[in-house]
């Protein structure tokens, strides 16, 4: 399944104000990881991470930080990036606006417990499935949150797709600049161990370096 031609594509249409991509002229990947932290998942990214060199962003739930802190701390203090993916993992388009809001600050409060307090300039959001309103997007712009989507969703967390499938998910799809999705979370852990490796391997032959946004 061709999930950025299903997804991005569309997406760059009705939402040209959203990053979908990162700079094409140098050679680096964004490598990006939802939902957690994960108290087993996500260490084990930072450690293959660290096996390449790569930096990556962690766009985290609230919940799931208040859970697991300490895991969350310690991508921080590897240096990798973290956004805000809500405080439930909740679905803009089935939520109202002002209850959606209301749920992103609730995170964005948790993440301040736990972080370094960062400028407004530099908030990161992610909404959770991709879905988000127009009217939602404009809220979070005004308070200075840089909406983040991609142009490679691995589908790490499809159960009907085979690992081969995720791997070149990811493959047809990154270029230069590219922002990828994958998920530090249970659901993908038995495709995303197989997959991450051999993703970081592929552009580090290729001279590519791994960047957070």
């Amino acid at each position: 399944m061709a999930y950025f031609k299903n997804i991005s594509a569309l997406g760059r249409f009705l939402y040209p104000s959203l990053l979908w991509n990162m700079p094409r002229d140098q050679k680096s990947i964004y490598l990006t990881f939802d939902d957690g932290p994960h108290p087993e998942i996500t260490p084990w990214v930072l450690d293959t991470l660290k096996k390449y060199d790569a930096k990556a962003t962690f766009f985290c739930v609230g919940e799931n930080i208040e859970r697991h802190p300490e895991v969350f701390k310690n991508l921080i203090s590897e240096g990798h990036s973290h956004g805000n993916h809500t405080h439930n993992h909740l679905k803009g388009w089935r939520i109202s606006t002002p209850h959606y809001l209301e749920n992103i600050i609730e995170a964005e409060a948790v993440i301040s417990r736990f972080s370094m307090m960062k400028s407004d300039k530099d908030k990161l959001f992610r909404p959770p499935y991709g879905k988000i309103k127009p009217s939602q997007v404009k809220q979070l712009q005004l308070l200075n949150y840089k909406v983040v989507m991609w142009d490679a969703l691995s589908g790490d967390f499809d159960t009907s797709i085979s690992t081969e499938e995720c791997y070149y998910n990811v493959i047809r799809e990154s270029k230069a600049g590219s922002i990828i999705v994958f998920h530090d979370s249970q659901k993908a852990k038995n495709k995303l161990k197989v997959v991450l490796p051999k993703v970081l391997e592929h552009y580090k032959e290729k001279g590519y370096n791994f960047k957070g946004i």
